[in-house]
């Protein structure tokens, strides 16, 4: 009987410190698991060192190595995306190449696959090794989005997962062009299991992200899958329109009937920077929405792949 293909997807950016680490770790995992082969599918995202060279020195020894070379770097949610697009696997599973996501829990999330969950998710229990910000920061933007979109995106819970084939072909469906890959792995449903863990620290080189990437990347999920931030600028608007209302029948009052009136230029001067800061505030939330149309319009490829190396 013909064994079952799990495909491993592992986008990469300038990793060349790494991968070799990874990739040994990696073998020894899943050449324990008999009865599966796999794949191993590298996306090299437009790295600038010597990252490419060493995953073709090692695919001579590694056969089941898989390396799609982009044309240049597309950032790590289109390398996700080409991963599962050409995976081949009965199961998937994307993890990141520094090894803060432990890969000896695949053959714990097999095992709960193999009894029939369509997703089995590996959860972080600690983030110790992030600082103040990243902590506190991440733990808000969960709050948020699950707050303001009806996607449901467990918190602490990164990309590091296995996915039935049954809901990776629901995510190839998603063809939007703004992607938010957490969010997509969440949008089509399916009950999830989790394998808890303790992350640990890169074992070499240093992470891509930094906080405006960070803070980009959370923008892109909040207006990728909720519409409330323009609903509450509408009940701002509102507001501000009764406030305007209220405030208008006082002065007039003020006016007719008693001698005390508001004088001077810096109440208005207040008011004027306080709301023109509101409305340039909100005017960047409107842009936001209106660039994902730009890009959806346009219908630009995910990535352009100059090669893959089989």
């Amino acid at each position: 009987m013909k064994k079952k293909l799990i495909s491993v997807i592992i986008p990469i950016f300038n990793e060349y410190h790494t991968i070799s680490i990874f990739i040994n770790k990696l073998s020894k995992i899943i050449s324990s698991i008999k009865k599966y082969n796999f794949e191993i599918i590298f996306i090299n995202d437009g790295s600038s060192d010597k990252s490419l060279d060493l995953l073709l020195n090692l695919k001579k020894k590694f056969k089941n190595i898989v390396i799609i070379d982009f044309s240049r770097n597309f950032g790590k949610e289109s390398a996700l995306t080409a991963g599962i697009d050409l995976s081949k696997g009965q199961a998937v599973i994307p993890i990141d190449v520094d090894l803060q996501d432990p890969p000896e829990l695949i053959t714990k999330m097999i095992k709960k696959w193999e009894t029939g969950s369509l997703i089995v998710a590996a959860k972080r229990i600690n983030r110790k090794n992030d600082n103040f910000f990243k902590r506190n920061s991440a733990n808000f933007f969960y709050y948020l989005m699950n707050l303001l979109s009806n996607v449901n995106i467990s918190k602490n819970v990164g990309d590091f997962r296995i996915m039935d084939r049954v809901v990776v072909d629901d995510i190839k469906k998603l063809n939007e062009k703004n992607r938010f890959m957490k969010g997509l792995f969440a949008w089509p449903g399916y009950n999830i299991e989790y394998i808890e863990y303790k992350r640990e620290r890169r074992v070499a080189g240093s992470t891509k992200f930094n906080f405006f990437k960070l803070t980009r990347l959370a923008i892109e999920g909040l207006t990728s899958f909720s519409t409330a931030p323009l609903k509450i600028i509408s009940l701002f608007g509102f507001f501000g329109i009764i406030c305007s209302f209220v405030l208008s029948l006082i002065i007039i009052y003020q006016r007719l009937f008693t001698e005390y009136l508001v004088s001077g230029y810096a109440f208005l001067a207040i008011i004027i920077l306080f709301f023109g800061s509101v409305q340039i505030f909100f005017f960047g939330i409107v842009g936001e929405y209106i660039g994902k149309i730009y890009f959806e319009v346009k219908n630009r490829p995910h990535y352009l792949i100059k090669k893959i190396y089989k």
